[in-house]
């Protein structure tokens, strides 16, 4: 009797973890669905930046994904798979690439697969221009360590490729021009000069650091470990931008890499089995080109009166000189809000942000609840379903959806509303893109 007694009691204690586990898994369940189906009815699903791509034929639904993004709801699990919720929040930790067991996500610019923005490439990053390569941020997937990758396999791809003979050519002919001094063009770098080929890494603006460079102060920069060759490692996971700035440019001092710096390169045209670079008013000739561009390009202006003015900036440099100022931060991106967070922290600033949207979508968690907590002390007011119609020299007006339009006083307005990327330069250099109309044969 005693023991159908526990028998009993063992059971009832069993079903009822059972209904608790159940009843729980399936209220997760409708909630994710839920929130998958409001993701998907407001567009966030789908992010333009970078992206957890799920191979569903490979996720064993583990959840280990789910687990390890610090970012809240990028991935849930549906129907025994993960599935992206809020893709606008992935901004390219990588931790659920790491953590999966099978190896069933990768973090780029989604499914590649004819992307109509994204380059044809070969194996080896050659595009359908033989001797041309492209390499980083601009052939689709993200983070500092890929872009790091593919440009030293690129590097030692046109290294055999040129069978290289330091007595076959003159020394004015590089062997490669490498465009673009961001972590991509300075691994290459490395890796060219591992070969000992006669490279020169082309950077247009006045240092290094490429898409790096834009960054607002202190931004912190996702790298995961990172091998740079012979010159060592990146063992940390993430650096502040002036920190990963400062290692780079002592790499490039520590190996004596060849980077001519403001030295833009405005087209690239192949010439009898050889490429003519306009760089600077002159003609540079090279062998093979690498180019390491951002996606970013030029800064998307807005296209408003008084856009021209010098109160005007694309990026944020240095917060703290700002001091009693009024201020209008036009985004809403993670960008957008570190920005406007950085000029609050003066207390002296009256910061503004303008945002075409209803609400904050595409920024950090952390960036999210920093951003409120300063929005409900009234340190910022942020002005949702705006845009801007006009920059004066004293205000900004700006059109609000219900047709009202709002002045504001104003000292300077910074933009970030994205980058125009270089597609019209790559086409030109005959880089053909997915979307391209197939080559008709000769």
């Amino acid at each position: 009797m005693e023991s159908i007694l526990l028998w009993t009691v063992a059971a009832s204690v069993s079903s009822a973890i059972v209904i608790t586990y159940t009843v729980g898994f399936r209220r997760r369940l409708v909630a994710t669905r839920e929130r998958k189906r409001e993701a998907t009815h407001l567009g966030i699903d789908r992010p333009t930046a970078q992206y957890p791509f799920i191979d569903a034929s490979r996720c064993i639904g583990c959840g280990a994904c789910v687990a390890a993004c610090p970012e809240g709801d990028p991935l849930g699990i549906v129907g025994g798979t993960a599935v992206v919720i809020n893709g606008l929040r992935c901004v390219g930790h990588a931790h659920c690439e790491a953590a999966c067991p099978v190896g069933a996500i990768e973090v780029g610019l989604g499914d590649l697969k004819g992307r109509k923005d994204i380059p044809v490439l070969g194996t080896d990053y050659e595009s359908s221009t033989p001797g041309l390569y492209v390499a980083g941020e601009l052939g689709g997937l993200a983070l500092v360590r890929n872009a790091c990758r593919q440009g030293r396999e690129a590097a030692e791809a046109v290294a055999r490729s040129l069978a290289y003979d330091s007595n076959g050519h003159p020394p004015q002919l590089l062997d490669l021009a490498i465009v673009g001094a961001g972590p991509a063009g300075l691994s290459a770098a490395l890796a060219a000069a591992s070969a000992n080929l006669n490279y020169v890494v082309f950077e247009r603006e006045a240092s290094l650091g490429g898409s790096l460079l834009h960054y607002p102060r202190r931004k912190m920069v996702l790298t995961q470990p990172v091998e740079l060759g012979e010159w060592g490692r990146l063992h940390r996971s993430e650096y502040s931008k002036e920190d990963l700035l400062e290692l780079l440019a002592s790499m490039v001092d520590d190996v004596g890499l060849k980077v001519e710096y403001g030295q833009s390169v405005v087209s690239v045209r192949p010439t009898d089995g050889y490429f003519d670079m306009e760089v600077a008013g002159e003609v540079r000739r090279a062998r093979r080109v690498l180019l390491c561009l951002g996606r970013r390009g030029s800064p998307r202006k807005l296209g408003v009166p008084g856009e021209d003015s010098s109160k005007v900036m694309y990026r944020l440099i240095d917060a703290a000189s700002y001091d009693g100022d009024r201020l209008l931060v036009v985004g809403g991106g993670d960008s957008a809000v570190e920005a406007a967070l950085g000029l609050a922290a003066n207390s002296a600033n009256r910061v503004t942000v303008s945002y075409r949207k209803s609400k904050f979508f595409r920024i950090k968690q952390k960036n999210e609840a920093r951003i409120e907590q300063q929005m409900a002390a009234g340190r910022i007011e942020a002005v949702f379903d705006s845009t801007v119609a006009d920059i004066g020299d004293e205000s900004v007006r700006l059109s609000l959806a219900d047709g009202q339009v709002r002045e504001l006083p104003n000292d300077f307005v910074f933009v970030f509303a994205g980058g125009v990327p270089p597609f019209a330069f790559l086409r030109e250099a005959g880089v053909r893109f997915g979307g391209d109309p197939p080559l008709t044969p000769s």
